[in-house]
């Protein structure tokens, strides 16, 4: 049986993370990155991919759906459902292959350039932690956070 852990939650900005210390500021990449290759999966891990999102200062309707009349964005009011990410990072350990995850999220009102969201997904081969990383963070945009964008 392969051993993936709990998750836990911080204060400012939440990191959803497996047998790691708790966060109470975005962690570093690097600091994730020595966590999981010194864990009790690391000799099973071989591809680590991150996902890092930002806010962008170009408003979703023009990137998704090529609004060309859209105003530019300035901020974005972010949030999230704990319970819910909770879920989704479940289903994700569920998943083939993968050994480690780490999430964290912001919250409150973010500048352009600010980021979002970390995720980092340690899986046995490529393909898995691809399609794991894939599921989790659109699990997490499409039924976990909301995101409301202001304009200039």
């Amino acid at each position: 049986m392969k051993q993936i852990s709990t998750w836990n939650e911080t204060t400012k900005g939440n990191s959803f993370q497996t047998e790691a210390p708790l966060y109470k500021a975005k962690p570093s990449l690097d600091q994730w990155m020595n966590e999981v290759k010194r864990g009790p999966n690391a000799d099973r891990i071989g591809m680590y991919l991150v996902h890092n999102g930002v806010v962008r200062g170009t408003a979703r309707s023009q990137v998704r759906e090529g609004d060309r009349h859209a105003r530019p964005v300035s901020s974005m009011r972010f949030s999230y459902d704990k319970e819910k990410v909770a879920q989704a990072v479940a289903a994700a350990e569920q998943m083939e292959g993968i050994y480690a995850i780490r999430v964290w999220l912001n919250q409150g009102m973010l500048r352009v350039g600010d980021d979002i969201m970390m995720v980092l997904i340690g899986a046995d081969i490529r393909p898995h932690a691809v399609e794991t990383l894939e599921f989790l963070v659109g699990r997490i945009k499409s039924e976990c956070v909301s995101e409301e964008e202001q304009y200039a």
